[in-house]
């Protein structure tokens, strides 16, 4: 329902509507310039995120912090993105553990999940809600 909203309302109305007051849409970097299936580190609102540009059927991208809490590090965008049955997860390149890219849950410790973040393209640009 989030997404029918966004697309139909302005950011201010959505904001009202879904409770996001304070988040603003932050341009990030150009969609070419991450290599696809692969992710990216950058600094958003003060905030270390990992975003994620995939492609399959069809050309994905998602935002999620790039702190590992399982590492203690800034390295989930240098990690494995890939599938675990239906869920798209990132695998962190210290202990392994699967961030999923959606909801930022960590399925080995969910104790330990990262925020996610709305993420769009437009006009060959990124951009990340935060």
């Amino acid at each position: 329902m989030e997404a029918m909203l966004e697309a139909v309302l302005d950011d201010a109305t959505t904001e009202a509507v879904i409770g996001n007051a304070g988040m603003t849409w932050n341009a990030v970097c150009s969609i070419d310039e991450i290599v696809p299936n692969t992710g990216i580190c950058a600094l958003v609102q003060g905030r270390h995120v990992a975003i994620f540009r995939l492609l399959g059927d069809a050309e994905q991208v998602f935002a999620i912090d790039n702190f590992d809490p399982n590492a203690q590090a800034s390295v989930l965008s240098r990690g494995l993105v890939g599938n675990l049955g239906s869920r798209i997860v990132v695998a962190s390149p210290i202990y392994k553990h699967h961030f999923d890219l959606e909801t930022g849950e960590c399925l080995e410790a969910p104790e330990n999940s990262v925020a996610a973040y709305r993420v769009r393209v437009e006009n060959r640009t990124v951009w990340v809600r935060a």
